[in-house]
């Protein structure tokens, strides 16, 4: 396999590897003599392919193979050397890497953004966890307050949880009386002022009862 090609980089410190495939053909020619010629032909195809590749290869810098790698192929792919169509031609597909000394400077970059786009990928997944956990226990609070049943479950569940949602349920029910004073106000002074059983002191009413009866709370005579 023929030796990769160097070809000046940017500021000709460093140098670029060609890694060339020459793909040979040829008319009214056997396969043995096909490749007796190519080998006879190659120093020359090296030297055409180098010689086309130089002066693209010092307009990109040395860590910008990749780069220059599909400039190449787009300019030479679609050529055949030599023009003689009774002689065999060749086309090539090239690969290109950069200079040694210039692969071991950009592993510790590549390393830290390996590492940073792994650790941005975890804290995705742990957001994605958190949020989810906090769904689902603001889904068992709430049944846990809803149900009685479960409510006395909860105290199998470990004591330290116990009294978490215990102070959590006694928090929430101590805003339960002054809403229900509120309401009850609200239809008593509606009531003062001589406006009669009106549509909005009926549904204030209502509204009353139906919070009473959720909160086990006995209606006092107003």
């Amino acid at each position: 396999m023929p030796q990769p090609l160097l070809v000046p980089a940017k500021g000709d410190a460093f140098d670029f590897n060609l890694h060339v495939v020459y793909l040979w053909t040829a008319t009214n020619m056997t396969f043995d003599g096909l490749r007796l010629r190519a080998e006879a032909l190659l120093p020359w195809a090296m030297g055409i392919v180098r010689e086309r590749a130089v002066d693209l290869a010092r307009e990109h810098e040395p860590h910008r193979s990749h780069d220059l790698e599909r400039a190449l192929n787009d300019l030479l792919m679609h050529q055949r050397w030599p023009q003689e169509a009774h002689l065999p031609q060749f086309t090539v597909r090239l690969r290109v890497s950069p200079d040694e000394r210039v692969r071991e400077w950009l592993r510790p970059y590549w390393e830290q953004r390996i590492a940073l786009e792994c650790e941005h990928e975890l804290e995705k997944i742990r957001t994605r966890q958190a949020d989810d956990l906090t769904r689902r226990w603001a889904a068992v609070l709430q049944n846990l307050q809803d149900e009685p049943v479960t409510a006395y479950a909860a105290r199998l569940t470990g004591a330290e949880f116990a009294e978490v949602f215990q102070r959590y349920v006694t928090e929430r029910r101590d805003i339960v009386p002054k809403l229900v004073e509120l309401l009850r106000e609200a239809v008593k002074g509606h009531g003062d002022l001589g406006l009669g059983p009106s549509e909005y002191t009926q549904a204030w009413d209502i509204a009353l009862r139906t919070y009473e009866r959720q909160q086990g709370l006995t209606r006092q005579s107003m």
